[in-house]
């Protein structure tokens, strides 16, 4: 492949092929990757075919994408040997033609076309190979038009000199044509090397080996390849960690900057988790393998930024389908242009200089046969449409990879695309906008002793998952240790409880001894008869933004519960950010009015933008309700219960660990808790589409202002392939300032 046009061509080859979901092709890694439908037997084989019938040659890879490192550099390697050989020749060729004028010399015109020989035989071949395939597949591309229109220059002056015509011949052209397109490729590939940094920072960041113990504990390096789940891995100071672990033995401090953008070194003790790629900074530690391969979180943030590099947005669509039309159109106007040139040659001079009186006639080929042949040459050259088909892939390779470098994860182009029109910005409280880590703040004992009701309400919370429940559970955990037979209350409870039950987004009841015990939010608990609100402690406590909770024995209410979480040190400067941006910001929790407008009020929002009391299962209907209000919704949640609501949202943001980087139903992972990143991540969002319309107006602009001028005689076939090279360098270059983009205003 050799331009985002192969890139469309492959990937429609591959999308036809029955049981294929979805086919993502990268120019640049020359790969492509299919997912088949389920229950879909893959087939290889199938692949190949579809893309050799397409005029692609393919074969299938043996290894894992993680093992990947780059080949040596090699001379021969990609578009070198044509940068070096034809721009020597070419240099030589312009040096005879324009210092020394010696082109209308026989013997140097015989010399010309022995050095532009082997550049349109060797170098040219990449282009006349892939014009074949096309060909063959009944179908033409960029090659076609290189091929096409070197051939045209080169095929005319030999058939010039051989037939002893005297005039000027177009060697130096040939030779400059495939030269300056192959200088064009060159940097087109060194540029989307560097957009793809951080992608291969991330492929080199695992190590080759492992320091393995044994039964006995002694060490052993092994390929990371044969680690297995469950063995035992030492990591002394400066290791990188080779797969997803958690710690058996030690305490060390763990860099953990290029995979989450964490930018502080993060502690480990037994019982932590440990991600593949980190680095163990100055202790040394021995961990369980959890994961390897594939399932590392390494692997999964590598396999979602190729697929964000390789995906394409919907506003790609507009210059795919011109791209599809172009080249056929090209060679007709080529042809137009040949026929007009050499049948009406003194109509198209003068059209030419009358459009620029300072040109004369001496400028232009002087027979009619000539100037057909080279400025439909000329047409052919500058009319590739690289440019328009590297205008939104070379700036979404940019803006992912920028935004990888800050621990941000874009799952693809849509969603780059969709975060730069979103309004509105609406955020889960616990865990989200406050730290998530709630703690008892107080107890107000109804009927019973302050021991007694905490040791009865962690006993009921302590089957729960739920962050209330398990800050009620860790209340009461001390009180049951200090005692002999630990937890023997919650023991009992359980042992003589006919029942246990969570009411998702209320709370937990359970019998017994015939009892029913209820620990839950106050609306919960009046619906079943026991009266709270009125009491002074949850007004208190309320205003103060804390949560309570009642504990309840049938109707009679025991105990109440104040839990606080802690708003985000950032969460502020986060809201103000977007709002600057021009976003509206939201609220939804499931807290009572009281707390939430107290948290709002912290983190600067306006009462009348907060949803509170709003069970989970309800969250997508705010966002419904958003949306009908003409609302582009960003979703900002855990990912852990708020799938529905970030797959109902235009933009769904979760705000996870790197152990959770495979939700699918978010559009954007931020792989630190902190959300500093959210403003971030839209502003670069916003940048990445603005870089995608430049892209496309100036690849739109150049062919319409290159193709009429190369028409018209005005633009020379070496000008034409040189000014086809610099759109590509100019597309590519204009997405790679994506790379240093700063936020206009930073949350300090």
């Amino acid at each position: 492949m050799n331009c985002q046009s192969c890139v469309r061509k492959a990937t429609a080859a591959l999308q036809a092929v029955p049981g294929i979901a979805s086919a993502v092709v990268s120019l640049e890694a020359e790969r492509a990757t299919v997912r088949w439908q389920p229950g879909t037997t893959p087939s290889a084989e199938a692949i190949v075919r579809a893309l050799q019938a397409a005029g692609y040659e393919a074969e299938p890879i043996r290894q894992s994408a993680i093992g990947n490192r780059q080949s040596p550099w090699s001379p021969l390697s990609g578009w070198q040997f044509n940068v070096v050989f034809g721009g020597a020749v070419t240099l030589l060729l312009m040096l005879g033609e324009w210092a020394f004028r010696l082109g209308v010399e026989r013997w140097f015109q015989w010399t010309a076309f022995a050095l532009a020989l082997p550049v349109q035989v060797v170098c040219g071949a990449r282009f006349y190979v892939g014009a074949w395939r096309q060909l063959r597949a009944g179908s033409s591309n960029m090659d076609t038009l290189v091929a096409l229109g070197s051939t045209t220059a080169f095929g005319f002056s030999a058939w010039a000199l051989f037939t002893g015509w005297h005039g000027h011949l177009y060697f130096m052209e040939a030779a400059a044509i495939i030269t300056l397109i192959s200088v064009g490729h060159w940097l087109e590939a060194r540029m989307s090397a560097r957009a793809a940094s951080s992608l291969k920072a991330l492929l080199n960041l695992a190590p080759q080996t492992a320091r393995r113990l044994d039964a006995s504990g002694a060490e052993s390096e092994v390929p990371v390849a044969e680690l297995k789940t469950d063995d035992r891995v030492a990591l002394r100071p400066g290791d990188r960690v080779p797969v997803d672990g958690e710690v058996l033995e030690g305490q060390s401090a763990v860099d953990e900057a290029m995979l989450t953008g964490e930018s502080l070194p993060v502690e480990k003790t037994p019982g932590a988790k440990l991600y593949g790629g980190t680095v163990n900074q100055n202790g040394r530690l021995v961990f369980r393998v959890t994961a390897t391969g594939d399932a590392t979180a390494l692997a999964q943030i590598i396999a979602v930024v190729q697929r964000a590099q390789s995906s394409r947005a919907n506003i790609q669509k507009l210059g795919d389908q011109v791209s599809a039309v172009f080249v056929p159109i090209v060679v007709l106007v080529a042809l137009g242009t040949g026929l007009w040139w050499g049948l009406g040659y003194d109509s198209a001079l003068r059209a030419a200089t009358t459009l620029l009186p300072f040109l004369k006639p001496e400028h232009f080929p002087a027979s009619p046969l000539a100037a057909a042949f080279i400025h439909a040459a000329g047409v052919l050259i500058v009319a590739c449409p690289c440019a328009m088909g590297l205008a939104t892939p070379a700036a979404i390779m940019a803006g992912v990879n920028a935004a990888a470098r800050r621990g941000i994860l874009i799952r693809d182009g849509a969603a780059l695309e969709k975060s730069g029109r979103i309004t509105a910005v609406l955020f889960d409280k616990t865990g989200t906008l406050t730290e998530g880590k709630l703690a008892v703040a107080a107890v107000h004992e109804v009927k019973a002793s302050a021991e007694r009701v905490k040791e009865l309400a962690a006993a009921l919370a302590a089957p729960s998952n739920h962050p209330l429940s398990r800050a009620i559970a860790a209340a009461g955990s001390r009180r049951r240790e200090e005692a002999d037979g630990a937890s023997s209350g919650r023991i009992r409870l359980l042992t003589s409880a006919a029942t246990w039950n969570e009411v998702r987004g209320a709370g937990i009841e359970a019998t017994s001894a015939g009892t029913v015990l209820r620990l839950g939010s106050l609306r919960w608990l009046a619906e079943s008869g026991v009266s709270a609100e009125q009491n002074p402690f949850v007004s208190e406590w309320t205003s103060q933004g804390a949560t309570v909770l009642g504990l309840a024995r049938g109707s009679e209410l025991l105990a109440l519960f104040a839990l606080r979480d802690q708003l985000k040190a950032h969460a502020a400067e986060v809201v103000a950010g977007l709002q600057r941006q021009g976003k509206t910001v939201f609220l939804v929790t499931g807290d009572n009015a009281q707390t939430a407008a107290a948290i709002a009020a912290q983190a600067g929002l306006p009462k009348e933008n907060v949803f509170a009391e709003i069970r989970p299962e309800q969250k997508a209907g705010i966002v419904q309700q958003l949306q009908a209000r003409g609302q582009r919704v960003a979703f900002v949640g855990d990912g852990i219960n708020d799938a529905p609501a970030l797959e109902q949202a235009d933009l769904g943001i979760a705000v996870a660990r790197a152990s959770d980087v495979a939700r699918e139903a978010a559009d954007i992972i931020l792989l630190q808790s902190d959300i500093q990143a959210i403003p971030e991540a839209l502003g670069l969002a916003q940048a990445t589409l603005r870089t995608i319309k430049q892209n496309l107006f100036w690849a739109f602009f150049y062919n319409a202002a290159a193709v009429p001028l190369a028409a018209l005689g005005l633009l020379s076939p070496v000008l034409c392939a040189a000014a086809m090279g610099l759109s590509d360098v100019l597309v590519i270059g204009n997405a790679l300032r994506l790379r240093a983009w700063r936020p206009a205003h930073r949350a300090s």
